[in-house]
Parts: structure tokens; sequence; C-alpha cells
């Protein structure tokens, strides 16, 4: 008999599976379908309208947010991914360095931490050393706290990658940089891509530290969105939140045909 059992045969699964879907799924479809309510009212519909896509797409308040998190995000991805790689190259390819653990254990560090205390930290920091531009605390901090993120995949995938490539361009007399940049760079690429969307993501949907050390005109969007949501919850809030969600799929949609690229490659 195969061990092998199609999921059609156990009872019920198809009945789990529908609920377990519909649960993780039907908040964003109400999102979705009251961002067309024509009713200020977001809980009485009163008709088809996509006027609250025409009011956010013409909100200065929410495009000046947005820009300034695609900045701060943007940014913190770069420094992160680039900090989280050169970390990840020094961990994996010294396995005989001093402190090693503790090493590893510093960098993901603000995993462990609650986001609070990080962000707490990081204001009294700033503080005490008189760093009053909000644009580069946040970039600062974002970076810091996305770092750990983008480490854990890029650590993976050289943990997987055999160093026969790179002894064998070493054979070959390529520098060191040469053999990183053409060896082992094209071979840990989708791990850095993975890190460096992870970054972005994270720093995107931070509230607690931006809302923390943003200053005047540095509001990032959760922030701005919160102070919507205090305001009272409105069709033009649906809007925004489903313009967020098309951009994620998007995001997600484009994550997984790089993927499937640099597998096909491999």
């Amino acid at each position: 008999m195969s061990r092998h059992h199609n999921v059609r045969h156990y009872p019920g699964a198809g009945l789990v599976t529908a609920v377990f879907f519909l649960w993780l799924y039907a908040p964003i479809a109400v999102v979705i379908w009251f961002s067309f309510n024509e009713n200020r009212l977001v809980s009485v519909w009163t008709g088809f309208s996509t006027k609250w896509y025409t009011a956010a797409l013409s909100n200065d308040a929410l495009l000046d947010a947005l820009r300034v998190s695609l900045i701060v995000a943007l940014t913190a991805t770069v420094v992160a991914t680039l900090v989280a790689l050169s970390a990840a190259m020094v961990l994996s390819r010294n396995p005989d360095m001093r402190f090693r653990r503790l090493s590893e254990t510093v960098v993901n560090l603000p995993l462990l931490l609650p986001e609070i205390v990080v962000a707490v930290a990081s204001l009294i920091l700033f503080s005490q050393i008189g760093f009053s531009n909000g644009m580069a605390r946040l970039i600062v901090a974002h970076s810091a706290f996305c770092t750990p993120f983008a480490f854990l995949p890029i650590r993976a995938r050289l943990q997987g990658m055999s160093r026969d490539y790179e002894e064998a361009a070493k054979d070959l007399y390529a520098a060191p940089f040469t053999a990183f940049r053409r060896v082992t760079l094209p071979l840990i690429l989708p791990g850095v891509f993975a890190g460096a969307m992870l970054a972005f993501v994270i720093s995107m949907d931070d509230f607690i530290t931006s809302n923390m050390l943003n200053t005047g005109g540095t509001t990032t969007l959760p922030v701005y969105i919160f102070g919507l949501i205090k305001r009272g919850t409105t069709p033009e809030l649906n809007a925004i939140s489903t313009l967020l969600i098309l951009a994620s799929l998007v995001l997600a949609l484009l994550a997984l045909g790089l993927s499937a690229r640099w597998m096909r490659r491999g």
C-alpha cells in the first residue's frame, strides 16, 4: 500500500481548509468591499463609488507620509542588507573565530527584545547625544532594527552553500573581492534578496519606533493611518488599506517570480 495519502481521503479536510482561509482573508475582503462604499459611514452601504480612492490619491498628507516611509524603508533596507551581508560573511567563513557565538547573539539580539524596549532605548540615546534630525533618526533606528531580519536568510544561504566554488576561484588566482563578486554573491543572491525584502517590509510596517522618533514633517504611513483611526474609520482609510494590500501583492508576486527564475537558473 502506498504511504502517500491524498488530502481528500481525510474527512472534513476541505471544510477545515475553507474555514481557515475564510478566517484569514474575510477581514481583508470586508476592507476591500467597503472601500467602494459611497457613504461616509463605513458600516452603512449605500452604493458603489471610487471617490474614496480619488480622495486618498489626492491627499497631500497621505502622499507625504508615503514618501517618508519609502525613503526611510529603502535607505534602511540598503544599510541593513549591507551590514547583514558583511556580518554573515564574517561569521560563516570564520568558524574558529573567537566569540563567534557571542557575535551571533549580538546580531540577533533585537529579535529577542520587545520593540518598545528598542524604541525607548533609541529615543533616550538620540536625546542624550543631541541627535534631533527626524528623518535621520528614523533611518538609523530602522536600519538597526531591520539588520537581524536581513541577516537570517543571508546566513542560511551561506551555510547551505558549498565552499568548493570559492576554493576553485582562489585556485584560479582570483582576488578575494573578485571571488566574492563573481562567485559567492551570485550564488547567495536569492538569500540577499529575501533578506532585503524582509527588511523593507519590516521597515514599512513599523509603527512603535516610528511613532516615538518621528518629528514634524517625518510622519510615516503607519503613524499617519493610526492618526486617521483615532479620528474615526472612513471609506478613505479602507481605500488606503486596499492600495497597500495591492502593493503588497505586487511585491510578493515580484519576489516569487524572481525566486522561481533564480531556481531555474540554479
